[in-house]
């Protein structure tokens, strides 16, 4: 079967140190390489507060993974998920081409606010 690119944001529990956040981290890592994944980017945004309160905690730690990989493996890593009871939310989204394509952009940072506003008032 083909490889498809997804992307994965997960929440871990605030009350893990650092060193356990990491191990975790690296234990759903090692599921994807594992499946035969690709991980094209991974991003660790750290401890942030949540929209609204989520097994009575209003902070939690957020990774992302971009990955290229075969859709059967989404199954074993969200049953991964599951099983781990630091895990408090998971999402995962197929990419198309147009959020593949706006992915590398924001990785470029072509998005920077200052820059767009700072080329603006050049025009003028």
């Amino acid at each position: 079967m083909q490889p498809k690119n997804y992307e994965t944001v997960f929440i871990l529990t605030p009350v893990l140190s650092e060193a356990q956040m990491k191990d975790t981290v690296e234990k759903f890592r090692k599921v994807l390489t594992d499946g035969g994944a690709e991980i094209i980017n991974e991003e660790n945004w750290g401890l942030k507060k949540l929209a609204y309160p989520i097994q009575h905690k209003s902070t939690g730690f957020y990774t992302l993974f971009e990955y290229q990989a075969d859709p059967a493996l989404i199954a074993t890593l969200e049953t991964e998920f599951r099983r781990d009871e630091t895990v408090m939310r998971f999402l995962t989204v197929s990419l198309d081409k147009h959020a593949i394509e706006y992915n590398q952009k924001r990785k470029r940072g072509e998005f920077n606010r200052k820059e767009q506003v700072t080329a603006k008032e050049e025009k003028k």
